[in-house]
Parts: C-alpha cells; sequence; structure tokens
C-alpha cells in the first residue's frame, strides 16, 4: 500500500520527530486511526489538516507527542484504489495519557468528524516495538 505523508506540524520537523525534537521511541503508544476507502464516500482534507487535528492536537496538549497523517495514493497491486483514504497516527508516552486525553475531550473530538467524513473510522491502539 502506498501513501503520502502529509505534514501538519506547525514548523518542520526531521521525519519521526516533533518540533521539540522528540522522537518515536521504543514503549511509546501509537493511536492509529483508519479511514477505509470506498465508493461514494467524503473526506475534507482541508477541514481535517487545518481544523479537525489543529483542534485535537490543542485538547490534547502535552499528552501528545507527535503527529502523522498519511494520505492513501494506491493500492499494493498497479492501479487499485488504496484501501483507506487517510490513516492518523497519535503518539504518547504511555496507555493512560491516551485514556485521559480521550476521557476529557473524547466526545468534542468524535462531535467534530461528521464535519470532514462519513467514514466510519477504525481505531488501534500499539505499543512502538522498534
Amino acid at each position: 500500500m502506498l501513501l503520502s505523508t502529509v505534514n501538519v506540524m506547525a514548523q518542520p520537523a526531521a521525519p519521526g520527530q516533533n518540533q521539540s525534537g522528540q522522537a518515536v521511541s521504543k514503549g511509546m503508544i501509537k493511536v492509529t486511526i483508519l479511514y477505509p476507502n470506498g465508493d461514494g464516500k467524503k473526506f475534507d482534507m482541508d477541514y481535517y489538516t487545518n481544523k479537525h487535528i489543529p483542534m485535537v492536537k490543542t485538547l490534547f496538549a502535552d499528552a501528545l507527542k507527535l503527529t502523522a497523517i498519511d494520505k492513501g495514493v494506491a493500492g499494493g497491486a498497479p492501479g487499485s484504489k488504496a484501501p483507506f483514504v487517510v490513516i492518523c497516527h497519535f503518539y504518547f508516552d504511555n496507555i493512560s495519557a491516551f485514556q485521559n486525553a480521550m476521557k476529557v475531550n473524547g466526545s468534542k473530538i468524535q462531535g467534530d468528524i461528521p464535519n470532514y467524513t462519513d467514514i466510519h473510522p477504525v481505531i488501534q491502539i500499539s505499543e512502538v516495538v522498534e
């Protein structure tokens, strides 16, 4: 699957680092939000990158260490569609940092989803191994 990365950082940062230079490291928690591709589905990338993600960053504040957004451009087979329109990654130091941030802000974040898509996202929480 080929994906293009959309940089949503306020300032340029090295790959795998946020603006303050923090890198992704073993043991961090990565929350991946996948938006499956499908005929007739809508996804407003401009709204997502310029309004939704900045709102999430503000709400999660220091708990959120790094963000990356991938825009699907193709599937693995030549000429096939990307299985996901967008994949977003949020990095946290640990699971409780994510859970506490969502406990306080989850309803506001989820309430904004209809403003940019009609796709039901799939969420996976992972631990960074390497």
